[in-house]
């Protein structure tokens, strides 16, 4: 991994989601631009955030956060209205969730 493992994670992720992004634009077309710019988002603000510092740096963390999640819905919305099945979901919903993980970690430290 690199010098921040959620940013290796979240191109992992975004390279689990692509084969996923047809299948949902066919469907969805909407839900699909926004699973493509919230994937996005969370890579660009972990690299943007890894060259801030202090209060901008935690603010783009947490916008990269809020992104994964917003991909982790969309994921679980594609499923439940059938235009994916789960398993295929599956390995880019690990993924979020790790990311996800991190940047709570990352933005919440023990005091």
């Amino acid at each position: 991994m690199s010098r921040f493992d959620a940013y290796d994670l979240a191109l992992q992720a975004a390279s689990a989601l692509r084969p996923l992004l047809d299948p949902i634009n066919r469907r969805d077309p909407d839900l699909c631009r926004q699973m493509r710019r919230a994937a996005s988002s969370v890579a660009m603000c972990l690299d943007e955030g890894s060259q801030r510092t202090g209060r901008d740096r935690f603010h783009l963390y947490r916008v990269a956060a809020g992104s994964a999640a917003e991909v982790r819905t969309a994921l679980a919305l594609a499923t439940t209205w059938g235009y994916i099945a789960q398993p295929q979901a599956a390995p880019a919903s690990a993924l979020l969730d790790r990311i996800v993980a991190i940047l709570w970690r990352v933005t919440h430290p023990k005091r």
